[in-house]
């Protein structure tokens, strides 16, 4: 058995848990908002057609922020669209999905949702066909106490008080020729900055991120974030990073060393812009906003769609990315969540990206059930956990060839330690597909603990899937109970052995 090792101490502090960490994402894309949060038909839906088992769920994945309302979506959106009487909404096309969207749900309707959720929302305004005033108009609409037309309006619509949105996104992806809108970094850099400036000047206390790059691959990646800041450091708080992942041709290995390519994206776009802070002579720091990640298996959606006539999609809600998650898939998001964690210093906000039906950790029918995806769990869990402070982790771990990233650990970690419980959690990744490696945690500082919970997620079938007829094939189950698991302490030790190719959590407290 391969053995990996790791020390904790309590003064080795990355930076508190953001709770925005646990951010998720909600676009007018395929089926998330229609029979995915909204259902009026559904015999489960509320007085304001929300199904209510979606919402149930939302709460126990332990959602915090959500992005709304794209996504590509936001670059085509006219926001006054989805406001006032339902009936008299207009239909319009959705170049970025070719679909047709009703705009029965508009920020209204999102904001009772999000009350009911209990989540923040991160407002994405359109700078792909529209700019400075439209962000201006939504803002006075969303925002404003009252006595100004739109704010007014906003109350005559039936919401007396202001939603009070504190973060918003400056557009989305415009790096991407599949863009509506796509704009140069240079162009984007300058309708950022001017955008900012304006909402800076409604209120001055908004958190404001403008966008990075689509993806670390990206041509422009790198250039594009400083040009861009060159423009906008001062008026924005946040650079935006996308990234999703994928096992490619039966490369299980790379796959699940995806967190390696999150750690090294995380780090680039901040010596990006330290290097632009730097030469600006600001002594403000950028901080980094995820707002979008998962496991995506986008080869498959675009193959799709080069088969497909395009001319026929235009469709209300159709079936879009509604990919089906395996365990391989849940234990590379538990390891991305750790790599979020672990970047807590400069990655403050976070989305996974969707919510519902779109490459999702709740699935729905419509008419019929909601069930949790396998990645639901290590989310749920984490965000649950995670408390108090990130730990700063060194881990000594044997390594592994692979065909993307080289040599990656065969263990991965991340640690946090609530100082007013003495709760000290561990979340940990093993990417051995052979075999357990036994992970040894040395607690020297923390005093006595003991084991509080401990979880595992794994399967014999690494492509094992949840579904609507077998809603809980995959689920955590406690790692004892896990053959090849198990967790012990001996003195200022605790010794986890991590199944082979698992995603564990394991909370110690105050003996």
């Amino acid at each position: 058995m391969h053995r990996a090792r790791v020390a904790l101490n309590p003064a080795h502090v990355v930076a508190p848990v953001s709770r925005r960490t646990f951010g998720s994402f909600v676009e007018h894309m395929g089926r998330c908002v229609y029979t995915g949060i909204y259902e009026p038909d559904h015999p489960l839906a509320d007085e304001d057609g929300f199904r209510t088992d979606v919402l149930a769920l939302a709460r126990e994945l332990g959602v915090t922020m959500v992005r709304y309302p794209g996504g590509n979506f936001v670059s085509g959106y006219r926001w006054e669209d989805g406001i006032g009487p339902v009936e008299k909404r207009p239909r319009r096309r959705d170049l970025a999905w070719r679909s047709i969207e009703t705009n029965e749900v508009g920020i209204d309707e999102f904001a009772r949702w999000a009350e009911k959720a209990d989540v923040e929302i991160m407002y994405a305004v359109n700078l792909g066909t529209r700019g400075v005033q439209e962000a201006l108009d939504v803002h006075e609409y969303v925002n404003h106490p009252e006595g100004t037309h739109l704010s007014e309006l906003r109350r005559a619509n039936g919401a007396e008080k202001p939603y009070g949105i504190k973060i918003w996104c400056l557009g989305n992806e415009l790096d991407g020729p599949w863009q509506t809108g796509h704009k140069t970094p240079e162009e984007y850099g300058l309708l950022a900055a001017s955008t900012a400036r304006a909402l800076r000047s409604a209120e001055p206390d908004l958190e404001l991120v403008a966008c990075g790059s689509s993806s670390s691959s990206m041509p422009t990646f790198g250039t594009w974030e400083s040009t861009v800041l060159e423009h906008a450091y001062e008026q924005v708080d946040y650079v935006s990073c996308h990234a999703y992942y994928e096992e490619f041709d039966g490369d299980l290995g790379s796959f699940l060393a995806s967190a390696v390519d999150m750690d090294h994206f995380v780090n680039s776009i901040v010596a990006t812009a330290d290097a632009v802070g730097a030469r600006l002579k600001s002594k403000k720091k950028i901080n980094l906003s995820f707002d979008e990640w998962n496991v995506w298996y986008l080869s498959r959606f675009q193959n799709q769609s080069q088969n497909q006539p395009q001319a026929a999609d235009w469709k209300v809600a159709p079936r879009v990315i509604e990919d089906q998650y395996n365990v391989a898939d849940a234990v590379v998001v538990g390891n991305l969540l750790i790599s979020l964690l672990r970047h807590s210093d400069r990655v403050t906000a976070a989305c996974q990206a969707q919510l519902v039906n779109v490459i999702a950790p709740i699935m729905t029918e419509p008419g019929g059930p909601a069930w949790r995806q396998t990645i639901f769990h290590p989310f749920a869990r984490t965000a649950a956990l995670a408390k108090g402070d990130v730990l700063d982790l060194r881990i000594e771990s044997p390594t592994y060839p692979t065909e993307k990233y080289g040599d990656a650990a065969l263990i991965d970690a991340v640690a946090t330690h609530d100082s007013t419980t003495g709760d000290v959690v561990i979340f940990a990744v093993n990417r051995d597909q052979e075999q357990p490696v036994e992970f040894s945690v040395d607690l020297h500082g923390f005093g006595g603990l003991t084991v509080a919970e401990a979880w595992t997620l794994t399967d014999d079938d690494l492509r094992a899937s949840n579904t609507r007829d077998d809603p809980e094939r995959v689920t955590l189950r406690p790692t004892a109970s896990v053959p090849t698991g198990a967790v012990a302490i001996s003195g200022e030790t605790a010794t986890l052995t991590l199944p082979r190719v698992s995603w564990s959590a394991v909370r110690l407290t105050r003996a």
